[in-house]
């Protein structure tokens, strides 16, 4: 019963971290858009920061967490094929493009962003990709 509970809460962070690698270059995308030190651009730099350090960093700690607490209560799981290990291949993927967004972030925060708006709306769609194959390793176990 603990390792369902254990579960739910890790699907539960997941979720809350996705939202957040989905929303964050998506306001980046906009911010681009505004001129540095107007008010749309302060307001952007809040709402970025808000994001990033109330839901985004813990998401990703508890996410972390309760998947190395579910490893830990079943070490069978990295016996049972690839499939563990190709996802958390693509867990680290996903840890490295939210270490690049709070970056980015601190970027805007200090009116120093060059990056153009294209730029941000490629790296929207890299989460994504990756959630997917960590749904396909988790739910189809392809190895």
């Amino acid at each position: 019963m603990t390792y369902l509970w254990v579960k739910a809460l890790h699907v539960i962070s997941i979720i809350a971290w996705m939202a957040g690698l989905l929303y964050l270059p998506r306001l980046f995308v906009y911010h681009t858009q505004a001129a540095p030190g107007s008010e749309a651009s302060e307001t952007f730099k809040v709402m970025e920061r808000r994001l990033l350090r109330a839901i985004m960093n813990p998401a990703m700690i508890a996410a972390w967490v309760f998947g190395i607490s579910m490893i830990a209560i079943d070490p069978t799981l990295f016996k049972q094929g690839g499939w563990l290990h190709a996802k958390l291949l693509f867990v680290v993927g996903l840890t490295a493009t939210h270490m690049m967004m709070a970056r980015w972030r601190k970027d805007f925060e200090a009116d120093r962003n060059t990056r153009p708006q294209r730029f941000f709306r490629i790296w929207n769609e890299v989460p994504t990709l990756l959630m997917i194959g960590i749904v396909i390793f988790v739910i189809v176990k392809p190895f």
